[in-house]
């Protein structure tokens, strides 16, 4: 058997471990491999540590390959392992304890290094860059309360470290020297649009701000910054995000030829010829590239070379394209954005719908363009603009998309319109015509598996609409039959949540390790997502005998308190059908004085918001408030939230019922009930709906010959107007009827599944027959309702106390580690 290779890898970043798939793919046995990371972190996507920041992905989800891929290829790790020298003559790389590792080639991935600002104070404790997981923990490793922070620079990443550290909780301005944030990506249209929108997440931007000095507090930590102008922003942390430099120190040292980057060859190799080069730390043709699509695609390039595969192909470079990663921002720009001579430009702008569509065109085609707020079709602009396609024939209707300016085109689907070469994931050079072989290859039927078997939109996401298209275009009419047999709730067992449901059904009562046990769990620990599911369903099937899990409870749900961004909880008082009086009033405001809570908040459900609440007084902000006869309002649980009413006919010269009645009643008789996800209700006096009762999950509108109910509504993200169930003409109707409508989604829907998809996945027609047309199902619905109903109030005497079993009581136990 022949010897193996001896392949070197010096550095772990995403550019490295993607050159190692590609290779792994072509020659899965031919090389001995060693990786060497500086960072003691295993292997991570640098793309995604604004997600990490901003709280909405852990460490572990950003990994790039979990540690069972490493063992199965044999690979050999080295973290925390910086490489100082490289003896080119015995190829040979050294450590910094001088411990020797040979090699026959070698990969230089060293990435690049983050540009620190030559300023006065730049080394005071506090002045971080934004580049890896250890910034992030360092930027985090305070306490939050009254923490401000200023980031210097707004380009990309700037942007990204600005809106995380705004959602950790911290008081952020955004400094930048330009007059428009992303100048390099964006146009002053786009780049007004952006800053708008920063600024509505409380973060202030300051352009045209040259930084001269970081200023200190005495104590060695900083203190704020100076700018040109003489104005000083106070700061307990300042990130520099002026942008990166390729690393290329150790190139320097060993006498690779070097410039700007590593120079490198079409096909990454170095001025020796054991030695590759790629990633930031290259140069190729005058260029260097920070953003992954071209990282990845020289890593494609090397494998194909070094294992002198047929199909290898030179790197050629690649169009700059850019997304931004901001929540709630969707931004993407390629290009020339800005043109030139000879240029026009094709422009859409709906302010109203904060929408901007800028396609730059010469000689008709695009060279660049810019969209802001609506970015579905930017593959396939960008496919047109690398493909040099005379858009002539459908200008008219290029900046509709594909759906409007191809022929033939289904409105239904755009993914359908676009060609099988399209791009669609730029990180991982995935087309669309590779995912539609894959799907159909391999008969995938899930989005995950589209990703684990491609990579399309398994790096920043933001491709993953159009992948979700593509699967649904493939599927097409046989998308019911290719579904799988059993979507799982999680990896923890193979069943989904309406089999776990019929199983407990089919068991005596226990508790949440039993269950586990009985309905053959992988393992009886769980996780963050199987165990509130779980915990919810054992309390609906067995109302009387299960007691509640608190570990499996969120923190929320815990404390019975909503925790909040600077890791201070409020607290929501129930005021039934939003009536309350002086008592009340008088108490919340002692409270709010007494316990010198900094914010009391009218709410939009008609209730009073105590925000700022320290953990360690909820016991004693709730005795208060318990003594004045308040109880819970749930805020924070998945349960019955509030009912929101008009005044109706007592006082309105339009109301025909009495709905601040009807509503308080409705309260009184639901408040307290566990539900799948959190349930808002509404009562309207008239059918002009002061009260927005038709986008709630339960509506009830007067008319003058009774009350109209409506279910499904929802408010939110994605507005969905409620579909009218029946018509009610008593109170005594009412109840009865949006009683059993709750009582039927709490024994049917899954957990976290709002009425609305509920609705939308069984049918209304399916709810109708049980609510309105079964009226001996309807009321035994209504009764199995009032049996279950638990209103012991959590922060009462009685509720601290009562080993009933119950959603809401607090619990002393060590919680499981769910604090999200």
């Amino acid at each position: 058997m022949a010897k193996k290779e001896k392949l070197v890898l010096i550095g772990n970043g995403p550019a490295n471990i993607k050159a190692l798939e590609h290779l792994l793919a072509l020659a899965p046995d031919r090389y001995d491999i060693r990786i060497f990371g500086a960072e003691q972190h295993a292997p991570y996507d640098r793309v995604q540590l604004s997600a990490v920041l901003a709280a909405e992905k852990t460490k572990e989800a950003i990994r790039l390959q979990e540690p069972a891929w490493f063992d199965q290829h044999k690979i050999t790790m080295h973290l925390g392992t910086r490489i100082a020298d490289v003896d080119r003559v015995r190829r040979l790389v050294f450590d910094e304890n001088q411990r020797s590792y040979a090699y026959d080639r070698l990969l230089l991935g060293c990435g690049s290094n983050p540009i620190m600002l030559d300023l006065p104070g730049k080394d005071l404790g506090g002045v971080l860059p934004f580049r890896t997981l250890t910034d992030i923990e360092r930027m985090l490793a305070s306490p939050v309360a009254g923490r401000k922070a200023v980031v210097i620079g707004g380009g990309l990443l700037g942007l990204e470290a600005a809106h995380g550290l705004e959602i950790q909780g911290f008081d952020v301005t955004l400094v930048h020297l330009c007059e428009t944030l992303m100048e390099m990506q964006l146009d002053p249209v786009a780049g007004a649009m952006l800053r708008g929108a920063m600024e509505s997440r409380k973060i202030k931007v300051l352009t045209q701000a040259s930084t001269t000095e970081v200023l200190h507090d005495g104590q060695g930590r900083v203190a704020g910054i100076r700018l040109k102008d003489g104005r000083q922003v106070p700061a307990d942390l300042v990130v520099m995000s002026v942008g990166i430099r390729p690393n290329i120190e150790l190139a320097q040292k060993i006498g690779l030829a070097c410039k700007r980057g590593i120079l490198v060859d079409d096909y990454m190799g170095t001025s020796d010829p054991h030695i590759d080069a790629l990633g930031e730390c290259a140069e190729h043709r005058g260029k260097t590239f920070g953003l992954v699509a071209p990282l990845f695609e020289m890593g494609k390039v090397w494998a194909g070379a070094i294992t002198q595969h047929p199909d290898a192909k030179p790197f050629e470079g690649t169009t700059t394209a850019t997304r931004l990663k901001v929540s709630g921002i969707d931004l993407f720009s390629m290009g020339r954005f800005n043109g030139g001579p000879e240029c026009e430009e094709l422009v859409l702008r709906d302010s109203s719908l904060g929408i901007y569509k800028k396609l730059v065109l010469k000689k008709n085609t695009i060279v660049g363009g810019i969209l802001y707020g609506d970015v579905f079709d930017a593959a396939w602009y960008r496919q047109l603009m690398l493909e040099k396609r005379d858009i002539g024939p459908i200008r008219d209707a290029l900046l509709f998309g594909p759906s409007f300016a191809q022929e033939g085109a289904d409105t239904v689907n755009p993914m359908a319109a676009m060609p099988a070469e399209m791009e669609v994931c730029g990180c991982n050079g995935v087309c669309k015509g590779s995912i539609e072989k894959t799907i159909l290859e391999k008969g995938l039927t899930s989005l995950d598996e589209v990703r684990a078997h491609t990579k399309a939109s398994a790096s920043c996401g933001s491709c993953t609409p159009q992948v979700s298209q593509i699967l649904e275009w493939v599927l097409g009419e046989d998308a019911a039959t290719k579904a799988p047999a059993v979507e799982t709730l999680c990896g923890c067992t193979s069943l989904s949540q309406d089999a776990i449901r019929q199983r407990l059904t089919e068991l005596e009562p226990m508790g949440m390790s039993e269950a586990m046990a009985a309905l053959g769990w992988n393992t009886l620990d769980g996780c963050k997502k199987c165990r509130p599911a779980l915990n919810y369903f054992l309390l609906c099937a067995f109302p009387d005998a299960y007691r509640d899990d608190i570990r499996s409870r969120f923190v929320n749900e815990r404390v019975h308190a909503n925790i909040q961004k600077d890791g201070t909880f409020s607290v929501v008082p129930r005021i039934f059908g939003g009536m309350t009086n002086p008592d009340q009033l008088r108490a919340i405001a002692d409270v709010a004085d007494k316990f010198s809570i900094p914010t009391v908040k009218i709410t939009g459900g008609q209730r009073i918001d105590l925000l700022g609440v320290a953990k360690q007084d909820l016991p004693a902000v709730w005795a208060d408030l318990n003594a004045a006869g308040m109880v819970s309002g749930h805020a924070y649980g998945k349960a019955v939230r509030t009912v929101k009413t008009c005044v109706g006919s007592e006082w309105c010269r339009f109301g025909v019922q009495d709905s601040t009645g009807m509503g308080v009643a409705l309260e009184h008789q639901t408040w307290g009930s566990w539900t799948p996800h959190k349930v808002k209700l509404a009562v309207s006096g008239c059918p002009r709906n002061c009260a927005e009762a038709t986008i709630k999950d339960i509506g009830v509108v007067a008319v003058d010959s009774g009350w109209e109910i409506y279910v499904g509504g929802n408010g939110g993200m994605k507005v969905r107007v409620a579909d009218f169930l029946v018509k009610a003409a008593t109170p005594e109707a009412v109840m009865e009827t949006c009683c059993a409508f709750l009582q039927l989604y709490r024994e049917e829907a899954r957990y976290l599944e709002r009425t609305a998809p509920w609705i939308e996945r069984v049918g209304m027609p399916y709810v109708t027959e049980r609510i309105v047309s079964d009226a001996a199902g309807r009321a035994a619905l209504f009764q199995r309702f009032r049996e279950t109903l638990d209103q012991t109030d959590p922060w009462s005497k009685q509720g601290v106390t009562a080993e009933a079993p119950g959603e809401f009581r607090p619990v002393e136990a060590t919680p499981y580690p769910m604090n999200v």
